[in-house]
């Protein structure tokens, strides 16, 4: 480590020392397989302090002076780029800075907008006292809803809004015909580059506890590289639908109820077609922005309630529905100290009216040809063949 220890300061290496024990105690306790290793070629992709008066530090200075800000590290004096023009930034620089993060995130290549020879960016985040700054357009509503969250899908129902049945990140299409031909490539050109790594049936070496020494060419950098922009772009993608929804949840009321699930059980169970809705990441943005708004997040225990069912239907004339929004209309009224609904009819007859509404939209999207999940209970419209072959 003496080639990181020539650049750190105390604070700095106080709270690395965390980093390491926190990774090292999730693997102790179950949490965790492994603890990654960063090597002297990889680095650091972050390193943050414990206050803002001593090693790295954000100055911002007063409006007299220029209002630029300035992070200082060791003998180094960084200049910023701030957008005074954004509310949200204008608000944060307004409190006062606990201390500073210095990030590096990989951009396209060498040539992208504000990188360096090595294809990085560096910015700097500040973490600050306060409230954070919540937009006009978002402001909460006053409804209670339930949301019944499933591995691809969304059912929202409140006791006074709109029900809704979505899937998550529906615009969001997988480029997997575009990350096979990528991932083909870098095959090739690592095996044209390093032709002594694989034997005659063109399989790797085993060399026990040796390994083998990989030679990268400029070439297979530039196929990395474009993978991993393809894979940064559909994330960055996905987490703006995720905040797009939760905004729209947001606006109907932040009293929200939710059945609690064990994503680690959805991940084995579906392996990682999970990454590509990544329905625990919602969750837990929804969380934020509840704690944010000022909002109450009940988790419902699902060995009290058995609310998934499939399309319900019983003899007093509640149905037929679909099981994810009767689950989350079953969670808009449910009593978190009592695990039990309490609606009452003239209640269910305006409920019913807007799930009835929400599910006539799926079942004409269905009949024009939209794909949409099995789970949903509607299948898509096939193509139909004429009654007879004879020409009209």
């Amino acid at each position: 480590m003496s080639w990181l220890a020539e650049h750190l300061d105390s604070t700095m290496a106080q709270t690395l020392a965390t980093r390491a024990y926190q990774a090292l105690n999730r693997v102790c306790v179950g949490k965790a397989r492994r603890v990654r290793v960063k090597s002297k070629g990889r680095g650091l992709d972050s390193v943050e302090g414990k206050r803002n008066d001593t090693g790295l530090r954000f100055v911002l200075q007063t409006p007299a002076e220029g209002h630029q800000g300035f992070v200082f590290w060791g003998t180094d004096r960084l200049p910023t780029l701030i957008n005074w023009d954004d509310p949200v930034v204008a608000h944060s620089l307004k409190q006062r800075v606990k201390y500073a993060r210095l990030i590096r995130r990989n951009a396209s290549s060498p040539q992208a907008r504000g990188a360096d020879c090595t294809s990085h960016r560096y910015a700097v985040q500040l973490i600050l006292e306060g409230r954070p700054y919540l937009k006009p357009k978002n402001q909460p509503g006053t409804d209670i809803l339930g949301l019944d969250i499933g591995p691809s899908t969304l059912a929202s129902v409140g006791r006074q809004g709109p029900a809704r049945l979505q899937v998550f990140c529906e615009e969001l299409q997988p480029q997997v015909r575009h990350t096979r031909r990528l991932q083909r490539k870098l095959d090739r050109q690592r095996r044209a580059n390093n032709p002594q790594n694989y034997d005659a049936q063109g399989c790797i070496k085993r060399q026990g506890k040796r390994r083998l020494q990989w030679h990268d060419s400029q070439h297979y950098q530039v196929t990395r590289r474009r993978l991993a922009t393809s894979a940064r772009k559909q994330a960055a993608h996905r987490k703006s639908l995720h905040g797009r929804m939760v905004n729209e949840l947001i606006w109907q009321g932040n009293h929200i109820q939710i059945e609690k699930t064990s994503f680690k059980g959805w991940h084995k169970r579906y392996g990682k077609s999970m990454g590509l809705r990544a329905p625990g990441m919602f969750v837990e943005h929804v969380r934020r922005t509840v704690a944010k708004t000022g909002g109450i997040l009940s988790e419902i225990a699902t060995f009290h309630t058995r609310l998934s069912q499939r399309w319900h239907q019983c003899a007093c004339g509640i149905g037929p529905i679909q099981r994810d929004l009767y689950s989350a209309c079953l969670l808009a009224y449910l009593t978190p100290t009592e695990y039990l609904p309490s609606i009452a009819q003239s209640d269910w007859a305006r409920v019913e009216l807007r799930v009835m509404a929400a599910m006539e939209d799926l079942i004409q999207r269905a009949k024009a040809g939209h794909a949409l999940p099995q789970s949903f209970g509607l299948t898509r419209a096939r193509v139909r063949q004429p009654e007879s072959l004879a020409p009209n």
